[in-house]
């Protein structure tokens, strides 16, 4: 593989080369399944257009397009003078290579049971979301494609990789060979089975976390109940970090009739010792679900298409699901006797990558939890806040203040004369008491604000202690 490795570098089958290769319009063709402008954009016949519609686009290619190094890897089929790739190859962000099954599209063969599909949008999600802080052992857990170890490889100092899907296994392999990426400990078996009383102070889980009344696709579904899988995946995992350790997964959960969505998903986390943090990215109802996934299989326009869709609908209905939302769940062995549970929904952007200071976020949660007198505390304002005042044309007091994160997480929260006033003054040298009693006196109000009023401010990262 290291030819085949040194051929592609060679030629410029990179994130950046296929992305300037192709252009704009050709990118957006292909975000809609559509060929053609990607075809026009390769149709010179050098070598990086060869391996762009070899691997990219999974369209045959004259054989004298294509290198020795090509033809020889084990991973095309040669029919006369045309080629045909075996697998998906794609250049990944890392600088590295993920080997998966071909991309399905519309009118393809229907997916095979053990179907490995490459990385998207949800692997770098949660690559995205993965704290940066090395760490001695981590655990990619369902690995798929294996392409959460090409972002794990720089930090960590071992890495175990495992899937229930022993192909999904073999073509991680071939992703991390032709990254460069050595001492893999790969192993086969379903959740945490293979690691057995063994200790992680890192593990990272793209999951299949499809909600469907199937899970023929092992790559996205178990045909567990509803998010059970889920469920589970979260309450064992504590088992597993050491001290200290961290636990990353993308997730999916049912919005039930009659029920809050974050009474669901934290009593999930309720019992098991570790401070965490869910965050709720998207919902959809179920008919935009189901089309998602249906879609995501190439369904659409199958004569079964119908059926599947009305099925999965029904299955929906008789458990009284009214939407199904997606996000990130994050753990941390703190080792505290009073562990924290923080669910929020953030669907507005924020600064990426998350993991460069998701650990400052689980910190924040946890301060403002324990502290218990904060009034002798001292809190620093975080940096890049903004006050934004709005009010009518030459008015003496506003009508409202926000203090808006422009770092970060990029919260935005109305406060209070006070609450405003504090963030201007808290540098760190003065505990928050005295300062909450000047800031009263100021304002004229009588009344002493209280210390524990501050805490949402300080879980939601407006102040740090």
């Amino acid at each position: 593989m290291e030819g085949l490795r040194d051929h592609l570098h060679e030629t410029g089958y990179t994130v950046d080369g296929v992305r300037d290769r192709l252009g704009d319009v050709a990118a957006s063709a292909l975000a809609r399944e559509e060929l053609v402008p990607a075809l026009r954009a390769t149709a010179a016949g050098e070598p990086l257009d060869a391996l762009i519609r070899l691997w990219w686009l999974g369209v045959a290619v004259p054989r004298e397009w294509l290198d020795p190094a090509v033809l020889e890897s084990g991973l095309v089929t040669v029919a006369g003078e045309r080629v045909t790739a075996d697998v998906h190859l794609q250049p990944w962000e890392t600088g590295g290579y993920v080997v998966s099954d071909r991309k399905v599209r519309p009118g393809d063969p229907a997916l095979r049971p053990d179907h490995v599909v490459g990385a998207g949008g949800a692997s770098a999600n949660l690559a995205q979301l993965v704290t940066r802080r090395p760490v001695e052992r981590a655990l990619d857990l369902g690995t798929g494609c294996g392409v959460q170890v090409l972002h794990l490889a720089g930090r960590a100092g071992e890495i175990v990789a495992t899937d229930l899907n022993p192909r999904a296994v073999e073509l991680a392999r071939l992703s991390w060979e032709l990254s460069g990426v050595r001492g893999v400990d790969a192993r086969v078996g379903s959740m945490f089975e293979p690691v057995r009383d063994e200790l992680f102070d890192l593990v990272v889980a793209n999951p299949p976390f499809v909600i469907s009344p199937g899970g023929q696709l092992t790559y996205r579904e178990t045909g567990e109940d509803g998010d059970a899988f889920c469920r589970d995946l979260v309450r064992q995992a504590p088992r597993h970090l050491a001290p200290g350790g961290q636990a990353h997964f993308l997730a999916n959960w049912l919005h039930v009739e009659g029920e809050d969505w974050r009474d669901r998903v934290g009593g999930w986390l309720a019992d098991t010792g570790c401070d965490a943090w869910v965050v709720e990215r998207d919902v959809q109802d179920p008919a935009e679900y189901v089309e998602l996934w249906l879609r995501d299989a190439a369904e659409q326009g199958t004569p079964g298409y119908a059926e599947h869709y009305d099925r999965w609908l029904a299955w929906f209905e008789q458990r009284k699901v009214e939407a199904v939302g997606f996000g990130w769940i994050t753990l941390r062995n703190s080792g505290t006797l009073d562990p924290v549970v923080r669910v929020e929904r953030l669907t507005h952007q924020v600064t990426l990558p998350v993991g460069d200071y998701v650990d400052d976020v689980l910190d924040s949660i946890a301060a403002a939890h324990r502290v218990e007198d904060l009034a002798s505390a001292c809190l620093r304002t975080a940096d890049g806040l903004l006050d934004e005042r709005i009010g009518l044309p030459g008015a003496e007091d506003p009508m409202r203040i926000v203090l808006r994160q422009t770092t970060g997480l990029r919260r935005s929260r109305e406060v209070g004369t006070v609450e405003a006033a504090l963030a201007g003054v808290c540098d760190g040298e003065l505990a928050l008491g005295p300062l909450l009693n000047v800031i009263a006196e100021l304002v004229g109000n009588g009344d002493i604000p209280n210390a524990d009023a501050v805490r949402p401010l300080i879980a939601e990262g407006y102040f740090h202690l």
